[in-house]
């Protein structure tokens, strides 16, 4: 059976992390270097990096970080927000990346992925897609720009372009359930996961323990993205790890 892997998000705008609810109100919750210290320490699989702020569309806030968090972590580190070209994904790689996230850009130009699978690899390559459920439409719709653009494409045609270009990994995030804390989309999840051969990484609406292990047992993910969990109460990686594995769901030793 594949390990399983517990990855928290940070998300960053004007150099601190936030934290928002359903892509809107971010409020500042750190800094990002102590706290990538911390979830190194609490055995994180994982991290993940996403620049967020609107008015910032490039990889300078990304490329700044890179070195200081890369001193007190020694986790797969993943970046995101701004990568628009191969060169992008290139900075961000030889400056200590390990994986590179691309959203928005894969809309406009899909090619971009196979372009940078090319020079690094498919395993250095995640795809982030965003989405909200429309209650009229009855199905899931795909949005870009921090979840500001819908797009026409259908989630199922978007899911098989990404596939096709030869992306490594899905990062899927429910805008409806970012930062409410309720529980992740656990029909998202397996509906994801139903359509395509990638690994999958499901995000938005850990409040507790008890949410991820209804993804783990219930879905087809292969790892869990957490935000909120571990910013507001006692959680971390370590806690939640050994609460899932008494439940039989397995992670790989660190």
């Amino acid at each position: 059976m594949l390990k399983k892997r517990i990855i928290p998000v940070q998300l960053l705008a004007g150099g601190r992390l936030v934290k928002t609810k359903r892509f809107t109100a971010p409020r500042d919750v750190g800094d990002p270097v102590a706290s990538s210290k911390v979830y190194n320490d609490q055995s994180a699989d994982e991290l993940i990096i996403l620049n967020i702020a609107r008015g910032e569309s490039s990889i300078a806030p990304l490329l700044n970080l890179i070195e200081r968090i890369s001193e007190v972590t020694f986790m797969p580190l993943a970046m995101g927000g701004g990568i628009r070209t191969v060169d992008d994904a290139e900075r961000l790689i030889r400056n200590g990346c390990d994986k590179i996230i691309l959203n928005s850009a894969c809309y406009r130009q899909p090619g971009l992925i196979r372009s940078i699978a090319h020079s690094f690899g498919s395993q250095a390559i995640i795809v982030g897609v965003d989405v909200r459920f429309d209650g009229e439409l009855g199905e899931y719709v795909c949005y870009s720009s921090c979840g500001e653009v819908r797009e026409s494409i259908s989630l199922k045609e978007h899911l098989g372009c990404i596939e096709e270009h030869g992306a490594g990994e899905l990062f899927i995030n429910s805008i409806d359930r970012d930062g409410m804390m309720t529980g992740y989309d656990t029909e998202l999840a397996r509906l994801v996961v139903n359509q395509t051969r990638l690994p999958v990484i499901a995000c938005g609406g850990a409040g507790h323990v008890g949410h991820l292990q209804e993804l783990f047992l219930e879905t087809g993910v292969q790892a869990a993205a957490c935000g909120s969990l571990f910013n507001f109460g006692d959680n971390n990686p370590i806690r939640v790890k050994a609460h899932l594995t008494n439940s039989g769901i397995p992670f790989k030793r660190i």
